[in-house]
């Protein structure tokens, strides 16, 4: 399909009919002297058929000179006819040569502007492909920082959540701590404002065992024989002693 719409799009473009090439003014100048010069030699052509009919006829040396006279007419008037297309020809050389040159610029022109025509178009879809390319790739750029923060971030979290669980734990024992303390104080504080209890039977209490040790003084002085076994005891460890002081020589050093 894309080949027969290229085809059908050239086929349009030959079809147009090309602008007529403006004539150059040497090339119509020298076209009017060719136009003039034929005119003259076809005048001076009738001019020598009639001199030469004339001689045919009389054969006179007036009618002869008239026809000599003619024909060097003629001659020259070729000779000036050739000319003039010679330079005619050349005009249109170089006529042609111009038109060539104006052609050739012209089609330099409109290449020069079906290619800034493209040359936008291809710009436009380069650029379009360099987007998506940098676009994707920017992406991939950003995707890798955005997860590195992420991460980064994610571990800022973490250590700032341990940080103030450790913070947290800390200030709880601290309180409880402070708490325990106070409590302490507040016991001895509680302890020292209480009253004292005045007990009643405790006296009695008290009476009771005063007067079981005077009891038990007076037993013990009223016995006797206790008396005795302390003397006995005594008289005995000083007999001991007695004992115990050998009289006479002392013993032998060895």
């Amino acid at each position: 399909m894309a080949r027969v719409a290229k085809k059908k799009a050239r086929a349009k473009r030959a079809a147009k009919p090309k602008a007529p090439a403006a004539v150059s003014p040497v090339v119509t100048k020298t076209q009017k002297a060719v136009d003039t010069a034929t005119k003259s030699l076809d005048a001076q052509l009738d001019r020598v058929a009639k001199a030469r009919a004339r001689v045919q006829k009389s054969n006179t040396a007036a009618a002869k000179k008239a026809l000599t006279s003619a024909n060097a007419k003629a001659k020259d008037l070729r000779a000036k006819v050739a000319a003039a297309k010679v330079d005619l020809a050349k005009a249109k050389a170089m006529d042609a040569v111009r038109q060539a040159e104006e052609a050739a610029k012209q089609k330099i022109a409109e290449m020069a502007e079906k290619l800034e025509a493209q040359h936008e178009k291809d710009l436009a879809k380069a650029k379009a492909a360099f987007e998506s390319r940098w676009k994707k790739a920017r992406a991939k750029v950003h995707s890798k920082k955005l997860k590195a923060a992420e991460k980064k971030a994610q571990a800022k979290v973490k250590a700032a959540a341990k940080k103030a669980a450790a913070q947290a734990k800390a200030l709880e024992k601290k309180a409880a701590a402070k708490a325990k303390a106070e409590a302490k104080k507040a016991a001895k504080k509680a302890a020292k404002k209480a009253p004292k209890k005045k007990a009643g039977r405790p006296k009695k209490a008290a009476a009771k065992k005063a007067a079981a040790k005077t009891g038990t003084a007076k037993k013990s002085a009223g016995r006797g024989r206790p008396k005795k076994a302390v003397t006995k005891t005594v008289g005995k460890k000083t007999a001991a002693k007695k004992k115990a002081t050998r009289r006479g020589r002392p013993p032998k050093k060895k």
